[in-house]
C-alpha cells in the first residue's frame, strides 16, 4: 500500500499513457502499416506505457526534508 501511495503520479501516468496509446493508434496511427510503433497496438500501448509514467514522475511533487 505504502508503494502505491508513494507512487501514484506515475501510476496514474501510465494507466493514462495506455489509454493515450492505445487511441492513438485507433484513431491516428499509421495507415500504410510501414511504421514500426505505431503500425500496431501492442507496440503503441507500451510506448504510451512508458510515456505516462515518465510525465508523471515529472509532474510528481517535490518532498521537503
Amino acid at each position: 500500500m505504502k508503494l502505491i501511495k508513494n507512487r501514484k503520479f506515475e501510476i496514474i501516468g501510465g494507466i493514462v499513457g495506455i489509454i493515450g496509446g492505445y487511441l492513438y493508434w485507433k484513431y491516428v496511427g499509421c495507415i500504410s502499416g510501414t511504421c514500426p510503433i505505431q503500425a500496431n497496438w501492442y507496440s503503441m500501448v507500451p510506448y504510451g506505457l512508458v510515456m505516462g509514467v515518465l510525465i508523471g514522475s515529472m509532474l510528481r511533487p517535490k518532498k521537503d526534508k
